[in-house]
């Protein structure tokens, strides 16, 4: 991204009446859908973009969705009564595993990746990742496993927390959040997500976050979030398990709402559409793994005015070759 920070505030996600799938026929014309192929969405979450693509596809086409939030597998099981589609309750960062268990490995037309958090994750207070709400420490996309925030706050050190919110939330004034979290745990006072919100806007000086859009919480809760869940290493698994995954001619739609994350996928593009050649004068070339379609792409102001959440997204394309990764 452009821009030093970009985040999706909770406001920008909460303005909207459901989750509305992001900059959805940018997306659908990236994939160069064919009907009888076979897809991977990567982030089903409440399933806006497989129902797209599912209906882009005739009987023997197939959409392969991984998610590992049990929330978006009840819509799945809910929602979605169609043979074409295989719901796999798992993080996209084992999309290379999977495929290959599945036998699809290098056979895949087309992945999407929606690195967003949908509004009903928002909603219901008890997933503890909202600061509008109080509801429990624990921020975890899969409830099932893993620990939750409020395990690791109660024993993390000041450096831990502050390292956190400073390096997944750019937040500049995260020694002083990291300060007052110890003292609010110390004294009893962290109890849910609504104290902890009200722990950092304390911490934050008024003249620094009245001059603010959003809410002084937010760094730190996508911070937090991101760490508890190991976001950056999930995305960095899941995009080299796609690029496994996908046919020579395949493409690989990412769409990302943070600057961290752009710049993970915008290396990773590059890296395998422009590798660094050898500096021996007889080492044979690297040919590119990957081939960049057109320059990232940003939500048209139509879909900004509807949809809030779209202003920080940025779609990135690029499309397999038939040579091998690029391994650096």
């Amino acid at each position: 991204m452009t821009a030093a920070h970009s985040y999706i505030s909770e406001s920008d996600v909460m303005a909207e009446p459901s989750h509305v799938p992001v900059m959805l026929t940018p997306c659908l014309d990236a994939l160069a859908i064919n009907p009888a192929g076979r897809y991977i969405d990567a982030t089903f979450g409440r399933g806006g973009h497989a129902r797209a693509v599912l209906d882009r596809l005739d009987d023997d086409g197939r959409l392969i969705a991984f998610d590992q939030d049990p929330d978006a597998q009840a819509v799945a099981d809910g929602g979605f009564d169609d043979a074409r589609l295989t719901f796999v309750a798992r993080s996209f960062a084992d999309i290379g595993d999977e495929i290959a268990d599945l036998g699809l490995a290098g056979q895949i037309d087309g992945i999407l990746f929606d690195l967003g958090v949908s509004s009903p994750q928002f909603d219901v207070a008890e997933r503890g990742f909202s600061f509008r709400h109080a509801g429990p420490l624990d921020m975890r996309m899969d409830t099932r496993r893993g620990e939750t925030l409020g395990a690791w706050l109660s024993r993390a050190s000041h450096g831990e927390i502050a390292r956190v919110i400073k390096t997944l939330g750019e937040e500049p004034m995260a020694g002083r959040i990291a300060a007052r979290i110890i003292d609010a745990r110390a004294n009893g006072q962290l109890t849910d997500t609504a104290a902890l919100a009200r722990i950092v806007a304390d911490a934050v000086p008024a003249k620094i976050s009245q001059t603010k859009r959003i809410h002084p919480a937010t760094r730190t809760f996508q911070a937090f979030r991101m760490f508890i869940n190991d976001e950056l290493g999930a995305l960095d698994a899941g995009l080299a398990g796609a690029l496994t995954a996908l046919a020579p001619g395949g493409r690989l739609a990412v769409i990302s709402f943070h600057s961290l994350e752009d710049r993970r996928v915008k290396r990773f593009m590059r890296g395998q559409a422009r590798p660094a050649q050898p500096s021996l004068p007889m080492a044979p070339e690297i040919e590119p793994a990957l081939r960049l379609i057109d320059k990232p792409r940003r939500a048209d102001a139509m879909e900004t005015a509807a949809n809030p959440r779209a202003r920080s997204a940025i779609l990135r394309v690029a499309e397999r070759t038939d040579a091998p990764e690029v391994t650096t």
